[in-house]
């Protein structure tokens, strides 16, 4: 009798403490949706002479922000210990594939442990500058991917995630954070290549806020721009490179591939006026030891190093609660390889928003730009609008209308 009462008292205390973890737990569902039509002036198509382009009409989706399906989940371990994770899928929303070369959370997909002293978080996630600096971008914050510097160089507008990364982030110390994030390269007998890491900080006040990071890349090629979801569908579509000649999918950098390091370093302010932001973003971005065959080709034959700077300020405006209005300058100047004239892009983005609810929102975006100089390739520069297929004429204009709702 004494047994079965005891047994039925752990089952019953059994029961009791699935209850209270279950309580204690949650797993939140959420998602973005954005699908709009698309008017580009001046692109090169298939079968149509060099240096010609034609104007396009289409509709494409997750311009203004990327469609996801993500889980978030937490459960309450005790102590202010908590265990965390997030998976976030990416798709295309016009005709319903997976994005990131397929991968099934290739946004995001990691675990870990939260506490009042810090997060760690392991698996596949944006590395610490990106984290701090990105929001500061205007593409990031308002003119989606299309708005983003010159082949999102500098990673602020999200396109490069790290895997197999380990990171750190440090609560909030009188509006100071900090974090920093390691990739191992996973290479037997050489622990630095295809590594990553990065260190970054942050101020929030009530009207100034800031940020700062760095990124260093062994064999960028290879684990930065990748194989995994990082850049096209093709095996071999590392830093874009799908020609040597005519449209480049990605001639801003491409020509860079054989590079054995790239080191990113990104400063962003902003300052709040009532209904008035103002911000500002710097980026200085190196392809170092240029020609390393293990890395990447090289068919250039570049030695050295190739430097990218670029610079961006931008104003946000309120007009009304649910009317907000914007527009931003962005100027990238490559110096070269091996003396060559790099290439030069300014280009401005302007955005009408209204949002017929705090999920709900339509918009109005408008996108050009001018190159001179010559790109990586070592051709002379074209407009290149990020994620769409270059002109080939120095010049390019976007002007989208576009749909987004969350959930």
């Amino acid at each position: 009798m004494k047994k079965k009462m005891a047994i039925a008292m752990a089952v019953g205390l059994l029961g009791a403490t699935c209850q209270v973890s279950y309580a204690q737990s949650s797993v939140t569902i959420y998602g973005v949706l954005d699908e709009g039509v698309n008017y580009i002036s001046n692109i090169q198509t298939a079968g149509t002479p060099v240096r010609s382009g034609k104007p396009v009409f289409s509709v494409t989706s997750g311009v203004k922000q990327g469609n996801r399906l993500g889980f978030i989940g937490n459960e309450d371990l005790g102590g202010g210990l908590k265990a965390i994770f997030t998976l976030e899928n990416g798709f295309d929303l016009s005709s319903g594939k997976i994005n990131q070369g397929g991968l099934l959370f290739g946004r995001q997909a990691f675990v870990g442990l939260a506490s009042p002293h810090g997060t760690v978080t392991l698996g596949r996630q944006y590395d610490s500058m990106t984290d701090f600096v990105g929001p500061f971008e205007a593409g990031s914050i308002w003119a989606g991917t299309i708005g983003a510097h010159p082949g999102d160089i500098d990673n602020l507008n999200f396109t490069i995630r790290t895997n197999n990364a380990i990171k750190y982030s440090t609560p909030a110390y009188g509006g100071f954070r900090f974090s920093g994030t390691y990739s191992f390269g996973g290479v037997a007998g050489d622990i630095s290549r295809n590594q990553v890491w990065s260190l970054a900080t942050a101020y929030t006040g009530q009207q100034f806020t800031a940020a700062a990071g760095y990124v260093n890349v062994r064999n960028p090629n290879l684990s930065y721009f990748g194989t995994t979801g990082n850049a096209g569908s093709a095996a071999t579509n590392n830093l874009g490179v799908t020609s040597l000649t005519g449209v480049q999918s990605n001639p801003v950098f491409s020509g860079y591939a054989s590079a054995h390091s790239e080191q990113l370093l990104d400063v962003g302010a902003s300052y709040a006026i009532g209904a008035l932001t103002l911000g500002g973003v710097y980026s200085n971005i190196r392809f170092s030891s240029l020609g390393d065959l293990q890395s990447g080709p090289n068919p250039f034959h570049y030695r050295g190093t190739a430097v990218f700077n670029d610079a961006e300020v931008s104003v946000r405006y309120a007009i009304t609660p649910t009317l907000l209005t914007a527009a931003s300058y962005n100027f990238l100047n490559n110096s070269g390889a091996d003396g060559q004239d790099g290439a030069r892009y300014h280009q401005v983005d302007l955005v009408l928003d209204y949002f017929l609810s705090k999920r709900t929102d339509v918009y109005l975006l408008g996108i050009v730009q001018k190159a001179s100089g010559h790109d990586s390739t070592g051709q002379s520069a074209v407009a290149s609008v990020n994620t769409l297929t270059p002109s080939n004429s120095d010049r390019m204009a976007v002007i989208r209308i576009g749909l987004r709702q969350k959930f």
